[in-house]
């Protein structure tokens, strides 16, 4: 019998008989606020902002809104599996934890608390190149939990060759390219702080503990930390690759690839003639391009021009289980959740990561069951009325 994620609304309910309520909001839209009384500006900021006024941000919020899910009755859905199987993975439930970077930022325990929540809850945890922790701690936190790496493609080949080669050795099983980042946006909520984490020597720990990259260093990090910060500076993006270069990656990299942050139809057609295995359709959470087109909006196109060819994911306005219902009825086979998981982070450590996942799941369970679903590969668009704009 399947797992059914539905049951930790009772598990609540049972603990609230001896008088105990739990320790962060099940709404989990609640927890940005939250955690920005915790927490201070900077770090906050950098985690919750967006670039220019928030507009993109915002639109991947009111695409998401804008679809309202159509409810059929008097469907057996008693028993519900949410398993699905993505990049030859069998998973729990259609849910990853996305990359996101820093997280040190958010609790001394950073990435691997995050990782050890979603290897307890049997979710993939993906980690992000520009982590707080070396992969190789991440990964020994997680045991032979589901883990994959996220790539920021640096300047420098031999950086990124050793990244694979690490990521390979630690257990890592597919491989997450950002495409979206060759350059920072303008995000004021970071311009405003002057606040860079990068520039302090945070985020850099793949980077330094790496030995491609401290060869080129002329002194170990500790002796000349500056000059690391600097030296990474100078190679952590590049906007001059093309898709010619995908070639590199395919060839250093003998197992799932996807491109993160697909949002045209003709690129998941590029990508598929590359030989990638998948796309995530995201922009990046609202922080790279100010008037982006919402992931949401982009999300049935791409996932056409996709059909067969690759496996579609989604994530950039994920915080709600109907959220999740919703992009996989637009064409996504997963989603992955970014902020909230960060917010939990930062609120109760592992603890408050796995809140944030059990209520995603068990929210998504009822909303699915609730509209007529059993298993998450039924949802189609006809599941979806769009609201006009």
């Amino acid at each position: 019998m399947a797992k059914h994620w539905a049951d930790f609304q009772y598990e609540i309910y049972l603990r609230g008989m001896k008088g105990a309520v739990p320790r962060l909001p099940t709404d989990l839209s609640r927890l940005e606020e939250l955690t920005e009384r915790r927490l201070g500006p900077g770090p906050v900021g950098y985690v919750a902002g967006s670039a220019g006024t928030g507009s993109t941000a915002a639109a991947n919020r009111a695409a998401l809104d804008r679809r309202r899910i159509v409810p059929r009755m008097l469907r057996d859905v008693a028993e519900r599996d949410l398993s699905v199987e993505v990049l030859g993975r069998s998973l729990p439930a259609p849910l990853a934890l996305a990359p996101v970077g820093v997280l040190s930022l958010m609790h001394p325990d950073a990435e691997p608390a995050a990782a050890r929540a979603a290897a307890a809850q049997g979710v993939p945890y993906i980690l992000s190149s520009a982590s707080s922790t070396p992969m190789e701690e991440v990964a020994a936190a997680m045991g032979d939990a589901e883990r994959w790496f996220q790539l920021y493609w640096a300047k420098d080949r031999e950086v990124t060759r050793s990244f694979l080669q690490r990521a390979k050795a630690a257990g890592f099983t597919a491989l997450f390219v950002t495409l979206d980042t060759p350059l920072l946006a303008w995000r004021p909520r970071d311009l405003d702080q002057a606040y860079l984490p990068f520039l302090h020597g945070v985020g850099t720990a793949n980077y330094f503990t790496d030995p491609a990259f401290t060869a080129g260093l002329a002194k170990p990090v500790h002796e000349d930390p500056d000059a690391a910060v600097l030296h990474f500076v100078g190679m952590f993006a590049d906007p001059g690759k093309t898709w010619p270069d995908l070639e590199f990656l395919r060839e250093n990299w003998d197992g799932p690839i996807v491109l993160k942050g697909v949002l045209h139809p003709q690129d998941a057609l590029l990508a598929a003639e590359a030989g990638m295995d998948g796309v995530v359709v995201s922009n990046h959470g609202g922080r790279q391009v100010a008037g982006s087109v919402a992931a949401a909006d982009a999300l049935p196109r791409v996932a056409e021009a996709a059909r067969d060819r690759l496996t579609v994911l989604f994530d950039s306005g994920i915080h709600t289980g109907d959220d999740i219902v919703k992009a996989l009825a637009l064409g996504a086979k997963s989603v992955l959740v970014g902020r909230p998981y960060a917010y939990g982070l930062g609120l109760d450590g592992q603890a408050g990561v796995e809140h944030v996942i059990r209520c995603l799941l068990a929210e998504f369970d009822l909303t699915l069951a609730l509209s007529g679903h059993s298993r998450p590969g039924s949802l189609t668009a006809d599941d979806l009325l769009e609201e006009s704009a």
